[in-house]
Order: structure tokens, then C-alpha cells, then sequence
């Protein structure tokens, strides 16, 4: 996940958000995790209950069963790596999901062409020279231009947020490095992702504005390890382009403490980072075609790229696998879906959204035939909340789902759905509904956009019950029952 989605963490979910065939069966997924005991997921059934709601019951419980969520994100960390638009990674991870939606036995399997901007990280380092020599760990952020030829070298002037910085004379800035030190806060909702993340995309060329040679941000993260968070910045066009990077959380509190104590910093940065042109992505579709209702659509979207310095598990790896599995399981359904099921994996999210701008202009025709849009890019939080599109009190359908959600601790929220980053285009130019499902963010950004999103960090529980979530909703609404928008 990444901007332009920073605008929507101001209080609530986000809004969030090829030639190369990898042979990788997910269909088998390994041995299914399978649990003593399980708790009930799914609501007691009543008399008044249409049949459509038995049919979600009994799908959500076989999904407890027999989950190979954990299996696709592997599948897909394992095949192609880290896959920054463009990247030979992301070459991979679109073979890699073309071949497994035809594995798991999609219909209509096909990778729909984007042409996306390339950025290559290349070399980095930043070194403090004074007062005591030693490397920081740090990290390029996206899109970022790199230093001259031997890097820079300049003193450092600490600002500890983008206000502060809009106040510091420019005697100060001029020729200095700028470190602008806003910490983010941990949150639930994600939240504190909003808070921050301003710094990231707007402090290059505020700093620049004001005749600084580079630019440090305290990472927007809120783990505590030596891992920076790397993640897009914007230039203005009536800025020049200066070198900008993150520090990790405890190289930054570092710095802070001389700075603030009144030491003097001199620091020394080389990045090799630089544009590389365009190339060719592609967004990868799959359906599970649906029987009277086939024309009409429920789409369930995820990010096929990543960043570059992790494998990209948990952003989006687990949200691919989340919604390859609801879909493998609706496809397997003892009652077939009337509406048709599309599995979006969308090019592109983190470094430009040229994925989601491409399918709402490939599929302009036919938006006011989808009924319902989903996006997973929370990482493997347990689901605790979700809105709908319209308010249950006004639904009976609505509200029947809101019931079958109710013994998986999922709590219906009267906010409005947002969805996510790649379905923005979909929605605001052909009206698309939308439904979210609500993860538990607390440790996400411990991890979001840093060396440290691997497989190890997944955890599997989280993530299966996070999937059955999804699952309720989406099957429900694919089934035959009326819908009111």
C-alpha cells in the first residue's frame, strides 16, 4: 500500500490502495492447517433465513477447515521476490498469477497489457561523519533522484515536522541537509499512517524550496528495529529534485538526541537511485463465472507489485492470497455463485496506480455491471470491523450479512466504504459500489515497505480469519439475492 492513498488514513480503513511462466500448483497449497476445536464463525441459523444464508454458513465453515491462504502468498513470494513495477520481479509475479488462477481453475485467465514507470533503487549509503563516524541505515525513497557522482556531504538542521520545516528561515536550510523527524503513532485503523505520511511525500521539495541539498525523514513506521521504510515521495513541479531518503526508527533517534542536545551533525549520502524509462506491467484477471447472474460482477482486487527491499508477504502478498482463496472457495462452493466472481490483481499500486487507471479504462463498457468491489492491502490483520455500501438498517440482505459476520467478531461500522487504491478509478468514474473489511493494523507498519516483509511475518491464523471475512461478504453478494444501492 502506498500513496496516493496517504490522504485516505485521516481516521478509518484505507481507501483504500510477462513472459516468464513460474510453475507453482497452489491448488494442492500444501497440507491444509486444520485446527482442534474450532470456534464457531458462523451465525445460528433462523427460521426467517433465505436459503442463500445456509449456503454462506456451510462455505465459511469449510473454509475454516481447509485454508490455503498462507499457501498463494508463498506461492508468490517464492516465485518472483520483490517486484517494484517494471522490475524483473514483476515480470514473474505476473506469470506466476496467471499460471495459478488456471491451476486453481479460473475461467477467462488473461493479463491485460500497463504500461508503467520504471524506478531503480541502485547503491546506497548514508554515513555520519561527524561527531562519530558510522553508517545509518537507511533507504531511498520511491522516486527519489539520486546524488551526484560520490554523493554529498553537507551539515544537518532538524525540523520535527512538516510545519516546523514551513517555518525555518531559509538561512538555516540553504546547503544543508534537512531531517525532518515526525514520528508515527501506532493505531488500529491505520490512522497514524495519515499523520505522517505528509512527511514522506511532501518534505523533498519543501526542503528544496528552501535551498537545502537533500532531505532525511524519520521512516514512517512504528517498529523500533534498525529497518527503514522506503515508500514513494512526490516532487512539485516549481521545486528542484533533491536526494530524499528514510532513516530507520533508531538510527533517527540517534540523530534527533545530538541534534536537539546541540551537537553539531555532518553526514554524507550517496544514492544511485534514478527513472528508467517505462516497460510494460500487467494487471492479471481471473473469474469464477456465476450462473443466472453472469453479466453482473463482484470484484475482489489486490497488488500484484511490491516494494523492492523486502518480498513484498505482507504488502500484498497476504492480500493476493487472501483473495485467491476466497475465490478458490466460492469456485468450489456447493452452490455455484449466480453473480460472476473477478479476482483483480492489480499492477502498480505502490510507485504510480497505473494498474487500477488502466482497468477502469479497459472495462469503462461494462463498470455499471459490477455490483460490488472489494480490496485487500492490510497485511494479515484479523478482521474486526466492515462497512457496506449502503446502511444495513435500509438492507435486509445487508443485514443478514451483518449477522453472519457477528460470530467472527466482525462488527458492522455505519462509516462510509472507501476500498482501497486500485479501486478509486472504478469507482469514481463509473460508480462502483463498495464494501471493506476491516483489519487490525496494529503491527502492520512494523513492517510496511521494509527489508523486513518476508514470509516469517505472516501469521497464519490472522490471515485465514481476515480471508473468512472477506469470504462472507463476497460469496453472499454473488449469490442470487437482491441488493440495494
Amino acid at each position: 500500500m502506498d500513496a496516493p492513498t496517504f490522504a485516505r488514513y485521516s481516521g478509518g480503513m484505507p481507501r483504500l490502495r510477462l513472459s516468464l511462466a513460474i510453475v507453482l500448483l497452489v491448488s494442492c497449497g500444501g497440507a491444509p492447517v486444520r485446527r482442534a476445536d474450532p470456534v464457531a464463525v458462523v451465525a445460528e441459523p433462523t427460521p426467517e433465513d433465505p436459503s442463500w444464508v445456509a449456503a454462506v454458513r456451510e462455505v465459511v465453515a469449510r473454509a475454516e477447515e481447509s485454508p490455503h491462504t498462507y499457501a498463494h502468498v508463498e506461492g508468490l513470494t517464492d516465485a518472483a521476490g520483490p517486484r517494484l513495477a517494471g522490475s524483473p520481479g514483476d515480470a514473474l509475479a505476473v506469470a506466476w498469477a496467471v499460471r495459478a488462477m488456471g491451476d486453481l481453475g479460473f475461467q477467462n485467465v488473461h493479463a491485460e497489457p500497463v504500461t508503467v514507470s520504471v524506478w531503480e533503487r541502485g547503491e546506497e549509503r548514508v554515513d555520519v561523519i561527524s561527531p562519530v563516524p558510522h553508517r545509518l541505515v537507511a533507504a531511498a525513497l520511491g522516486g527519489s533522484v539520486g546524488t551526484p557522482a560520490g554523493g554529498l556531504e553537507a551539515s544537518v538542521v532538524r525540523v520535527g515536522s512538516l510545519a516546523e520545516l514551513a517555518e525555518l528561515p531559509r538561512e538555516r536550510a540553504e546547503g544543508q541537509i534537512v531531517f525532518v523527524d515526525q514520528r508515527m503513532t501506532r493505531s488500529r485503523d491505520g490512522s497514524g499512517y495519515g499523520e505522517a505520511i505528509m512527511v514522506r511525500i511532501r518534505a523533498a521539495s519543501q526542503a528544496a524550496q528552501l535551498g537545502a541539498v537533500a532531505v532525511l525523514i524519520r521512516s514512517i513506521g512504528t517498529d523500533s528495529t534498525r529497518f527503514a521504510h522506503t515508500g514513494v515521495t512526490r516532487y512539485a513541479d516549481d521545486a528542484p529534485r533533491i536526494p530524499a531518503a528514510a532513516l530507520s526508527n533508531p538510527d533517527a533517534d540517534t540523530l534527533a538526541r545530538w541534534l536537539e542536545g546541540g551537537t553539531p551533525v555532518r553526514i554524507r549520502i550517496q544514492l544511485g537511485c534514478r527513472d528508467a524509462g517505462e516497460a510494460q506491467s500487467a494487471n492479471v484477471i481471473g473469474e469464477v463465472v456465476g450462473r443466472e447472474r453472469s453479466e453482473e460482477i463482484v470484484l475482489l482486487g489486490a497488488h500484484l507489485d511490491s516494494w523492492d527491499l523486502g518480498r513484498g508477504a505482507i504488502d500484498d502478498g497476504a492480500g493476493v492470497g487472501i483473495m485467491m482463496e476466497v475465490a478458490r472457495q466460492i469456485a468450489t462452493a456447493p452452490v455455484p455463485p449466480s453473480r460472476t466472481v473477478r479476482v483483480v490483481l492489480f499492477a502498480n499500486e505502490e510507485n504510480g496506480g497505473a494498474g487500477s487507471r488502466a482497468y477502469a479504462a479497459a472495462h469503462a463498457t461494462e463498470l455499471d455491471r459490477h455490483v460490488l468491489a472489494m480490496e485487500a492491502d492490510f497485511g494479515d490483520g484479523r478482521a474486526y470491523g466492515w462497512h457496506a455500501p449502503v446502511p444495513i438498517a435500509a438492507s435486509p440482505s445487508w443485514a443478514r450479512i451483518a449477522r453472519l459476520l457477528e460470530p467472527q467478531d466482525v462488527a458492522y461500522d455505519e462509516g462510509e466504504a472507501e476500498g482501497g487504491a486500485d479501486l478509486e478509478a472504478m469507482h469514481e468514474q463509473g460508480g462502483v459500489p463498495l464494501a471493506d473489511v476491516r483489519q487490525d493494523g496494529s503491527r502492520y507498519f512494523d513492517i510496511h515497505h521494509t527489508a523486513n516483509d518476508v514470509m516469517s511475518a505472516i501469521d497464519r491464523e490472522s490471515l485465514d480469519q481476515a480471508m473468512r471475512a472477506v469470504l462472507t461478504v463476497a460469496y453472499a453478494v454473488s449469490l442470487d439475492l437482491e441488493l440495494e444501492r
